[in-house]
């Protein structure tokens, strides 16, 4: 028993002795370590070695309601060697920059509508390309009706702040004249819901009118490149326009609510005596998309994959999938997905091929 007792007793002090050697070191070991890290991170185009094709950053999959796991509603598009942001949600631009998205090669960036919760995160992101990109002129911006009004009043707000960055880091990395944004308002000739509102670099995008009264014009994008197509509905209840244009194309990304969980929300706020909030959940049921109905229209336009955003309600846990998707997956014969911040879906040039990962896990 002695020997048993002086064994443990040994045993114990090496144990402690070695935790202690390992306190002592910690901050040597940390700082080894985050210099390795930067080594192989910091300054590195994670972008390079993507093969040549369209490349979809969910960078955004959220709403306005509070949701922890996911920020408010962004794509980012990289097509060949040329980049694109689609609404800017708050959260989304560092959720975008953590997934490695190459902000520098940023050559326009495009608004759906001008609900708060797409155009929240817009100063950060003019901010980011301005100074990542090292532009000389501003962005351009393209959206509905508003857009040069809504535009106008961020670099306003972060005309200050620009001295500052200027001030800080010299002319040669924020050069004054490529701060801002230049806007430019789509709008259609009459009886016309589509418009070609970019073209270069063999890449084309085709803005759309889509139905999310009483906001109006709410508008979808349709991005072509290299044989490859995604098509953006932005926020619309079940629409034709939205089918057409979204003909035989490699990728739907389109919005989602479930009515019945949206429903519960409402009877529960209005119990709770929250009349305010019960109303607002009422309000948004007729101007979503359900996530059958997003399957429906992915059907009827023979695409390829069907990833749903903007998710509402937020959804806490993967449990809850099956019950937020409903009948979605029996009313297309394609992939369904319920979009996550992080995700990336990689759609290579001239094939049939697409490949879906995660990048933030």
């Amino acid at each position: 028993m002695r020997k048993w007792l002086w064994g443990g007793g040994i045993v114990a002090v090496v144990i402690i002795a070695g935790w202690g050697a390992l306190r002592l070191l910690q901050a040597d070991i940390g700082m080894t370590l985050f210099e390795r890290q930067a080594k192989e991170i910091v300054g590195t185009d994670a972008s390079a070695a993507l093969e040549n094709g369209l490349h979809v950053y969910l960078c955004g999959t959220g709403s306005p309601l509070p949701d922890p796991s996911r920020a408010g509603p962004c794509l980012g598009i990289l097509a060949g060697q040329s980049a694109f942001i689609f609404d800017t949600g708050s959260g989304s631009m560092r959720k975008l920059a953590r997934m490695g998205f190459p902000m520098g090669q940023t050559k326009a960036a495009f608004l759906t509508h001008l609900h708060s919760d797409h155009i929240d995160g817009l100063g950060e992101m003019m901010l980011q390309a301005w100074i990542v990109g090292s532009r000389s002129t501003p962005l351009p911006i393209y959206g509905p009706v508003g857009t040069q009004q809504v535009s106008g009043s961020f670099v306003s707000a972060y005309q200050i702040d620009s001295q500052y960055r200027v001030a800080h880091h010299g002319e040669k990395v924020a050069n004054p004249q490529g701060f801002g944004l230049a806007a430019e308002e789509i709008e259609f000739e009459e009886g016309r819901r589509q418009k070609v509102v970019y073209e270069a670099g063999g890449v084309t995008i085709t803005a759309f009118l889509v139905n999310h009264e009483p906001v109006e014009p709410a508008l979808g994008y349709r991005v072509d490149y290299a044989g490859r197509s995604v098509t953006i509905s932005g926020d619309t209840i079940k629409d034709d326009t939205v089918i057409l244009m979204a003909r035989d194309t490699d990728l739907l990304v389109h919005e989602a609510l479930n009515r019945d969980m949206v429903l519960l929300m409402a009877d529960a706020a209005k119990n709770n005596g929250n009349s305010s909030l019960s109303k607002i959940f009422s309000d948004i049921l007729d101007y979503h998309a359900s996530p059958a109905e997003a399957a429906e229209v992915a059907e009827s336009a023979g695409a390829g994959m069907l990833v749903l955003t903007h998710i509402v309600p937020p959804l806490p846990s993967r449990f809850l999938y099956p019950a937020f998707l409903g009948e979605a997956p029996d009313r297309f014969s394609g992939d369904v997905v319920v979009g996550e911040d992080g995700m990336m879906v990689s759609l290579p040039a001239n094939k049939q091929t697409q490949s879906l990962r995660q990048l933030l896990n």
